[in-house]
């Protein structure tokens, strides 16, 4: 648990103390708040267990199942699938639950991976122009010799070219190489490594779920 005793004193400034040692010792309680809330999401983030896990791969297997279902399959009572759920969701572990879209099936199979060099100091600028492409699924900051990595996608070739194109308008890109994704080797997942790192302990939820059909990939 998160707690931290403020200093009653802190409301209380005397007109004895100055109107900027008052505002002073507020921005330092208000960082020390800020840092050590980070803190505690960050540990939360990464306290998976084994059931936290069973019920990822739970979800990921049965999308549309509601806590009631998701508890027959873990093996727990409903009341602990829904608090378990609640605290991935306030950790942020859980992000939603919208469902997963195929680009390719969508039409859209023609993808490509895109490095761009941007200019010095203009990582906001390429970040506003880069969300106003629809082309453009997903984009990182990285290291090394390009400072971008964009995945970008198509119903063509020739609507490839478009977004390329695209890409280069900005005028905070400098140089951008492009290579074309010829298949999917690996989908995205997560669960072998939510998996490799969930501590111990679930008890039969864990059993029941390892012991089934094997997880998938979430």
């Amino acid at each position: 648990m998160l707690s931290i005793a403020l200093d009653t004193r802190a409301d209380g400034c005397a007109s004895s103390v100055s109107l900027l040692a008052c505002l002073l010792y507020r921005a330092i309680f208000a960082a020390v708040l800020l840092y050590r809330l980070h803190s505690w999401r960050m540990v939360e983030k990464r306290s998976l267990d084994a059931l936290d896990v069973a019920l990822l791969a739970a979800l990921r297997q049965h999308p549309r199942a509601g806590a009631l279902e998701l508890a027959r399959i873990t093996g727990v009572a409903r009341a602990t699938v829904s608090a378990r759920l609640q605290r991935l969701e306030d950790s942020g572990v859980v992000t939603g639950y919208g469902p997963d879209v195929d680009v390719s099936a969508a039409g859209f199979g023609v993808q490509a991976f895109v490095t761009l060099e941007i200019a010095q100091g203009a990582i906001e600028d390429v970040q506003r122009d880069l969300e106003a492409i629809p082309g453009l699924l997903e984009a990182h900051a990285t290291t090394g010799s390009g400072d971008v990595l964009c995945r970008v996608a198509a119903s063509s070739h020739e609507a490839l070219q478009q977004v390329l194109v695209d890409l280069n308008r900005s005028p905070a890109v400098v140089r951008s190489t492009s290579v074309v994704a010829l298949s999917q080797l690996v989908p995205w997942r997560t669960l072998p490594l939510l998996e490799s790192e969930a501590a111990p302990g679930a008890g039969r939820s864990a059993m029941k779920q390892r012991g089934g059909s094997g997880a998938g990939s979430a």
